[in-house]
């Protein structure tokens, strides 16, 4: 399989890119490329191009661009609200949400979320393998965590949020009752009136939003709440599961 690489600079027919060490190690010591291999190169603006290496050192190497091989093609606008949580789970989340197709990762900080400081340069990177590798023309951008309360009011009311709510509001019994239990997301997504192309997934921390949490994102006029079933779902099961769904209902995967 040819390799395929992301490099953030214009890219042309006969451009000579220059190579990261990271890419370089990677091409060289991974997977045993030489001079004069075959790469596919793309930038996320100028579609993907094949090319060969041109030059493999220690330090450094170049990719010479040849030919266009797809046009640059654009992600739904999707975007993954979710609370930081472990290591693990954290980069399932921003694999698997990149491969599914979102357009960029915002950590948002509840009251509940317990998860390390965040190293945004390593996430991006997590991101960038996972598109290389997917086939998708870009890069899903990640962003700098804000807060719930300042998400909520710095919110762009043109845009759509679909909150995962797993909550009722009968504290006394089981799963919460029925009274404020959201629709299931087929129904909400399927039955929605809606035209907007623009849309957030919002996915809670391991211990779940707070009920005074709940009750302010239920209080948004650009919120939906929507139950993923009756089971309590991991965090980031949560969050796959939810963009899967969204995808099938509203995204491209309705396109060949």
């Amino acid at each position: 399989m040819i390799p395929r690489l992301y490099i953030d600079l214009p890219i042309t027919a006969g451009s000579a890119l220059p190579l990261t060490t990271e890419q370089v190690h990677y091409l060289r010591n991974v997977l045993r490329r030489a001079e004069g291999d075959p790469l596919r190169v793309f930038n996320g603006r100028d579609g993907e191009f094949s090319a060969r290496i041109g030059e493999l050192k220690k330090r450094g190497g170049i990719a010479v661009a040849d030919v266009q091989l797809r046009p640059q093609q654009s992600e739904p606008d999707l975007t993954l609200y979710f609370a930081p949580v472990k290591r693990g789970p954290l980069e399932m989340i921003l694999q698997k949400g990149t491969e599914i197709g979102v357009a960029g990762f915002v950590p948002v900080i509840t009251e509940r979320t317990n998860a390390p400081k965040l190293n945004i340069e390593r996430l991006q990177s997590i991101a960038t393998e996972a598109a290389e590798q997917c086939e998708r023309m870009n890069v899903p951008t990640i962003h700098q965590p804000i807060k719930l309360a300042s998400l909520i009011s710095e919110w762009d009311t043109e845009r759509q949020l679909l909150f995962c709510d797993e909550a009722g509001d009968e504290a006394e019994k089981e799963w919460g009752g029925e009274k404020g239990r959201a629709q299931p997301i087929l129904e909400a997504l399927t039955q929605l009136d809606s035209k907007t192309e623009s849309w957030g997934v919002l996915t809670g921390p391991e211990g779940g939003f707070t009920p005074e949490e709940r009750q302010s994102l239920r209080e948004q006029s650009f919120v939906i709440p929507a139950t993923l079933g009756p089971r309590i779902l991991r965090a980031d099961t949560a969050a796959i599961a939810a963009l899967t769904l969204w995808q099938a209902a509203l995204g491209d995967w309705r396109t060949r």
